[in-house]
C-alpha cells in the first residue's frame, strides 16, 4: 500500500508524521519526495547510503539541417526552444523533456543531449527501513523527474510505502501523490492552515485518491478546521497537541513516538484504520 503525506504549505508537521508513522509500522518503506528541502533522513538516520544521478534532456539543433522555420517554438509551451533570425536559442533549463519540438520538425534537425538535475540516495535507517529521497541542483526548475525516478525505486506492492511529499498543490506534489492509494493531509488549526488545505482536498479529490486529516500542533489555532471538515465531510484521523515536548524533541531532530510511548498506538491505529478502508474523496 503507498501512502502519500502531504500538506497544503510548509511547516505543519508532514515529515514529522511521516517518521513516526515509518517508525512504528514495521517493514515498510520511506521516501522524501520533497526534493527541494528533503529532510526525511535526518530524523530517520540513514546510514551508509547510496546515490544515483537523475538526467533530463533538452534539445539540440544541427544548424546544417534547420531552416528555422519556427514550428518548434510554436509548439513549445515554456519557451525553452526559440527560433531567432539566425539560429536556434535553446534554453536548457526551461525544457521540460517533452520530446514535442523533435516530433514537429520537418527536416529531423533535433536531438538530445542530457544534463544532471538531481540525484537519489538510498539507505538504511536506524530503524533497519528502506528510505529513499532525491535532491535537486540548485538552480533548476522542476523536480518532477527525480520524483518521478524516486517512486519506481522502491515499487513494492507488498510493503507499505510512506511518501514524504512536497508542500501545496503544484506538478511535484501531484507527481508525488500520483498513483498512491491513500492520502494523509496534515494541516493546523489556523486560518491560514485551513486556507492551504481546501486546496489540496481540491487536488485529492480531482485524482480520486481517498483521504483522511491528521490535525498538527492542536488546540494553536481555532475551530474553523473542525468546522470545515465537518461540513466537507472529511474523517479526522487523529490530532497531535501543540505541545512543548513534542517540539523539543522536533527541534533535537528525534522521532516524538519513541520518547513518548502512548503515540506508537496512535500511529498504528490510525494505519490500521487505512488498511481497513477508511476514508472519504
Amino acid at each position: 500500500m503507498k501512502i502519500a503525506i502531504l500538506s497544503g504549505k510548509g511547516g505543519t508537521g508532514k515529515t514529522t508524521v511521516t517518521s513516526n508513522f515509518a517508525i512504528n509500522i514495521k517493514n515498510s518503506i520511506s521516501l522524501d519526495s520533497d526534493v527541494e528541502e528533503p529532510n526525511l533522513h535526518i530524523f530517520m538516520d540513514m546510514k551508509n547510503s547510496t546515490s544515483e544521478p537523475v538526467y533530463t534532456y533538452f534539445p539540440s539543433i544541427d544548424k546544417n539541417l534547420c531552416t528555422l522555420c519556427g514550428k518548434c517554438g510554436d509548439f513549445c509551451n515554456y519557451s525553452a526552444i526559440i527560433p531567432a533570425k539566425n539560429k536556434v536559442i535553446v534554453f536548457k533549463e526551461s525544457c521540460h523533456d517533452c520530446g514535442g519540438c523533435k516530433l514537429v520538425c520537418p527536416n529531423g534537425a533535433i536531438s538530445y543531449d542530457k544534463r544532471e538535475v538531481g540525484k537519489i540516495f538510498k539507505g538504511k535507517t536506524k530503524y533497519n527501513t528502506d528510505l529513499s529521497y532525491g535532491a535537486l541542483n540548485i538552480g533548476e526548475m522542476s523536480g518532477v523527474k527525480i520524483i518521478n525516478q524516486l517512486k519506481r525505486s522502491f515499487n513494492s506492492d507488498e510493503r507499505t510505502t510512506f511518501i514524504d511529499s512536497p508542500p501545496g498543490t503544484s506538478c511535484a506534489t501531484v507527481e508525488a501523490v500520483e498513483g498512491v492509494d491513500y492520502a494523509i493531509i496534515v494541516s493546523e488549526p489556523t486560518p491560514f492552515g485551513v486556507s492551504d488545505m481546501k486546496m489540496v482536498v481540491e487536488m485529492l479529490r480531482e485524482m480520486r485518491i481517498p483521504f483522511g486529516l491528521i490535525i498538527n500542533k492542536a488546540g494553536l489555532g481555532d475551530d474553523e478546521i473542525y468546522h470545515y471538515s465537518k461540513i466537507e465531510k472529511i474523517e479526522i484521523l487523529g490530532e497531535i497537541p501543540f505541545d512543548k515536548k513534542i517540539a523539543e524533541l522536533y527541534a533535537n531532530g528525534e522521532n516524538f513516538s519513541e520518547s513518548i510511548p502512548e503515540y506508537q498506538n496512535f500511529f498504528k491505529n490510525i494505519y490500521k484504520n487505512i488498511i481497513e478502508g477508511r476514508g472519504s474523496l
